[in-house]
């Protein structure tokens, strides 16, 4: 659809829009987060510095503990090759301008890569594309001035869209909006520094769901770590000891 018709039907769905949105929320929320470590040291090897930052995926929302998450299943993948210092920055709801606020407020770190999966909640909280891309310009920079990361490997959003219990028009009205911020996201990637912007192509099915049909299963999990993994193995290498 073209871009200024998608616009139009927004508006006469608005009322529409509003009520099933505030109903995503609440059912997003519903499911707690996994118990587990958020942070740890993992295999052998030389020494690699992980921060995983992001939303309720990252945390591993839909699994019940966090080695079935994506950070588990991330860090279990890497330390077959290093000794991988993990920690885990992610909360349910979070934005990419509350994942800002809340890495100021942190102590400086020292990591050698970061991972980040966010935009979903931006999306859900009706955030306009240009703030989007400023704040994620401004998180990665962060990333590399006050973490120490050299390269930041960015989550490609999921596809919204394919999710059968979500509720139409909403379905397509935040997958759309979803797939036009993938496109805008591995842009960024493509000319500021340090960005690797990791596509996600897994053949969606509702058993990669969990029960609120909304966030990963640990299948899910599982897929999507190893693909993130191996695109860290293939393109980073530690070069101190």
């Amino acid at each position: 659809m073209h871009l200024e018709t998608e616009v139009i039907a927004r508006g006469f769905l608005a009322p529409i829009l509003i009520g099933q949105g505030l109903y995503l929320r609440r059912r997003a929320l519903a499911m707690p987060e996994p118990e587990g470590p958020r942070e740890g040291v993992t295999g052998r090897g030389a020494d690699l510095r992980v921060l995983i930052v992001g939303d309720s995926s990252a945390a591993g929302v839909g699994v019940d503990i966090q080695d079935q998450g994506f950070s588990g299943q991330l860090v279990r993948h890497l330390g077959a090759v290093y000794r991988v210092h993990w920690r885990l920055m992610a909360k349910t709801g979070a934005t990419t301008a509350s994942t800002l606020l809340t890495l100021h407020l942190e102590q400086p770190g020292a990591y050698d890569i970061a991972v980040t999966s966010l935009g979903v909640n931006d999306v859900t909280h009706a955030v306009s594309l240009r703030r989007w891309l400023r704040d994620q310009a401004a998180l990665h920079t962060l990333l590399g001035q006050k973490f120490g990361v050299t390269r930041s490997y960015i989550s490609a959003l999921p596809p919204v869209g394919q999710f059968p219990l979500l509720p139409q028009p909403l379905r397509w009205a935040v997958g759309s909006q979803v797939e036009r911020f993938k496109r805008h996201l591995s842009n960024l990637a493509q000319v500021q520094p340090g960005l690797d912007y990791v596509p996600i192509p897994i053949a969606f099915h509702p058993d990669m769901l969990a029960r609120d049909g909304f966030h990963p299963s640990a299948a899910l999990y599982a897929a999507w770590s190893g693909i993130m993994a191996e695109h860290i193995l293939q393109s980073f290498v530690v070069t101190k000891m």
